[in-house]
């Protein structure tokens, strides 16, 4: 990329917990698109899923963790400060709110996730918020995602793309290595008593074992949490 705008990626998730996988989607979009900050953004209530084992403010927590290295990268917790379901469409239209454009943001998600693009809120909308940048996932390539998205195949592309400030919102797809693990697995592994190792960064793995999360006390354990630190409000500053 040949430009000096704001290049501002955004992660979302539920990470209940966070874990190598996502940070491998981050980690891919930044180095391939040059981003200048990650914005890491805790989901509160997820409107497709179950409802979370951890608390928000563990897992508020396991993504400061995960990011401490990470110097460019931003734990936020926008969402966890409304009661309301965790749209995507919402969390960026606070960053318009905010001043950014839809041209200076990149939405980093899976090719798994992104194939039910149909299914979000405010579809096909949602597509002219912001860039969207699909990482492959162990049994889902982006590069075939023209095959299984025609409707959308006109809107992507491959990296490098130059003046992409310039230009209208566009799919990119990215096909790399990301790592063969998911929250569920997580989960059933320390509900069955067996090791995490390698699946989480380590500082987020202490966090798991020293609070006993998704082991049986798991949901007694949740009425004791407290709600995100103070400090979380510096960690969502403007670029």
């Amino acid at each position: 990329m040949k430009s000096s705008a704001r290049r501002i990626g955004i992660l979302g998730g539920t990470f209940d917990p966070i874990h190598w996988g996502h940070l491998d989607l981050a980690d891919v979009a930044v180095k391939a698109l040059e981003l200048t900050r990650l914005f890491v953004i805790t989901a509160n209530v997820p409107p497709h899923r179950p409802q979370p084992l951890a608390s928000s403010y563990h897992r508020f927590a396991m993504v400061s963790l995960a990011v401490l290295e990470r110097p460019d990268w931003r734990a936020a917790d926008m969402e966890l400060r409304h009661d309301a379901p965790s749209f995507t469409s919402r969390t960026l239209d606070l960053f318009h709110e905010r001043g950014y454009v839809s041209s200076e943001l990149f939405f980093v998600i899976g090719a798994d996730a992104f194939a039910e693009i149909a299914s979000w809120r405010d579809y096909p909308r949602i597509l002219d918020s912001a860039h969207f940048v699909v990482v492959s996932r162990p049994g889902y390539s982006a590069i075939e995602l023209p095959r299984r998205l025609p409707k959308l195949a006109n809107r992507m592309a491959k990296p490098p793309i130059d003046a992409m400030s310039q230009i209208d919102p566009l799919i990119i797809l990215i096909d790399a290595p990301t790592a063969d693990v998911s929250a569920t697995a997580i989960r059933e592994r320390r509900a069955a008593g067996e090791s995490i190792a390698g699946l989480v960064p380590p500082h987020v793995q202490q966090h798991i074992e020293q609070h006993g999360l998704y082991t049986s006390m798991t949901p007694g354990r949740r009425k004791l949490d407290a709600p995100p630190s103070q400090a979380a409000g510096r960690l969502h500053e403007k670029e």
